[in-house]
């Protein structure tokens, strides 16, 4: 198998995003929200390149996106769900979802009774996501040149891999979500770690 260097994935990356005018759209609307750090990452990132590297004519639909961003200090508690209306009406047909990582740490406490540290960056929440070819995300500057976030790399992600990451997310956690994103039967040449 053929080796790339991490700015040569990322320049790929950078491609791929550039000709999908709904990632490009969806960019444009987050942009406008005027956040300091921020990247839409997870699905619909992973989702383009699996589709390209599978040939496939017909992309996945864009339909959930997931947004995130580091505020060390948020305004109020309702300021994702106001951020997630903003969005909304600007690209409606997108199920959007927005989670400052500066607060995950609250959601894991109220949500799921567990005690977990605080993030410190953008990068850190990136770097949690439960599988390692998921752990990436893009963003948009003022001069729409691209930004890649890949705290664990893109080898995953471009050699079609899929692996626990276990930063935050159990083995049972990461094996249901094999199940239900149902990675094999969408995209036939992954190579699946299933523990």
């Amino acid at each position: 198998m053929e080796h790339h260097t991490q700015p040569e994935l990322e320049r790929r990356l950078v491609a791929l995003v550039r000709s999908s005018t709904d990632l490009m759209a969806a960019l444009t609307a987050v942009r406008s929200l005027g956040l300091n750090s921020w990247c839409i990452g997870a699905g619909a990132v992973r989702s383009l390149v699996w589709d390209a590297l599978h040939c496939f004519e017909q992309p996945s639909a864009i339909d959930d996106v997931d947004v995130v961003y580091f505020d060390a200090a948020p305004g109020d508690p309702g300021q994702d769900a106001c951020l997630e209306s903003r969005l909304r009406s600007v690209i409606p047909a997108l199920r959007w979802e927005v989670t400052n990582q500066a607060t995950v740490h609250d959601w894991f406490s109220s949500n799921l009774g567990q005690a977990v540290p605080p993030l410190g960056s953008l990068e850190e929440g990136v770097a949690t996501w439960p599988e390692f070819a998921t752990c990436v995300g893009v963003n948009l500057d003022d001069e729409d040149s691209i930004g890649v976030i890949a705290p664990h790399g893109l080898d995953d992600l471009f050699g079609l891999r899929v692996r626990h990451n276990p930063r935050r997310a159990s083995l049972a956690t990461y094996q249901q979500r094999l199940e239900s994103k149902r990675f094999g039967e969408r995209w036939p040449l992954l190579l699946i770690n299933a523990g």
